[in-house]
């Protein structure tokens, strides 16, 4: 994905290197997969992730630092992000004036360093990237990339980057529209299984608002390139809940489930990257099976 000569979105809180006292471990799965992987793209409140997460901590010194500790990877990650994040904010305006939904109001996007605190509540890098309906802010912590990217095998593939993060704006676009409130609702008055399957559809619904930022995106920059939708997909089987628990424990338990399958996540952010289409939703979608 071309990001060259791209503005930076100024809607940025860079707190990298402000310490916090906690370093999360890092941890595995099966020897492949970050611990945080369990959790990566979980939307809502942030006390939920929290409490599903399988962790280690170790005390680390708190410090603060300037930018010329960073390394030059995490400052053309830091870059990168900023890129994506502006790409998000000019088509979701777009999006939003096309099907007269008034304005898009930016979220802000909170780089951290190891642990953060947000208006969900405290979190440790291991819980991955989330996003906060709260305070309308979505929290990254640069090291997960460097990880995935070593590990998932997307190292060079800025979409694969950009695909955590649209997923993330996807919940705050589901938040401006009402969805996501709506569904946590739900979810609070329901049995455990079923308020599972309502995450799924959260979850799998800000996968199609990813590929349909990627849509207008391409559309717009004509950024996409060879190969890179395909590195999307494979990154999005292998956050599957069947993929991960499968990694985990040799079985899956689909009553568990909460972000959906490899297959259920690879289909839902190719359909809106090839349809762009705003009016379809996993909520409309009756059989859950179907999905």
């Amino acid at each position: 994905m071309r990001l060259d000569g791209r503005r930076e979105s100024s809607h940025v809180d860079d707190r990298r290197g402000m310490g916090g006292g906690v370093k999360a471990g890092i941890g595995g799965i099966g020897g492949i997969i970050l611990i945080a992987l369990f959790t990566f793209l979980q939307g809502g409140d942030v006390t939920d992730v929290v409490q599903n997460v399988v962790q280690q901590t170790m005390q680390a010194p708190t410090e603060t630092v300037g930018e010329e500790h960073f390394t030059e990877e995490e400052q053309e990650l830091a870059s990168d992000c900023k890129k994506i994040l502006a790409s998000t904010e000019e088509v979701w305006t777009k999006v939003f004036q096309e099907n007269g939904w008034g304005e898009y109001q930016y979220p802000t996007l909170v780089l951290f360093t190891n642990q953060v605190n947000s208006a969900c509540g405290s979190a440790t890098a291991a819980v991955g990237p989330f996003y906060c309906s709260a305070d309308q802010k979505l929290y990254v912590d640069l090291s997960f990339f460097t990880q995935m990217k070593r590990q998932l095998g997307v190292e060079g593939n800025t979409f694969a980057y950009a695909y955590v993060i649209a997923h993330e704006i996807g919940h705050h676009v589901e938040y401006l529209t009402g969805t996501l409130n709506k569904a946590h609702s739900a979810m609070n008055q329901t049995d455990k299984v079923t308020a599972n399957q309502i995450s799924v559809r959260l979850e799998l619904l800000a996968d199609y608002y990813a590929g349909v930022w990627a849509h207008y995106e391409d559309a717009i920059n004509h950024s996409m390139e060879y190969g890179d939708l395909e590195k999307g997909l494979e990154l999005a089987k292998a956050i599957g809940d069947d993929w991960l628990q499968k990694k985990a424990q040799g079985r899956a338990t689909p009553e568990s489930f909460t972000h959906g399958t490899s297959d259920q996540r690879k289909r839902w952010l190719k359909r809106g990257y090839e349809t762009g289409d705003m009016r379809i939703t996993t909520f409309s979608v009756q059989n859950y099976n179907d999905l």
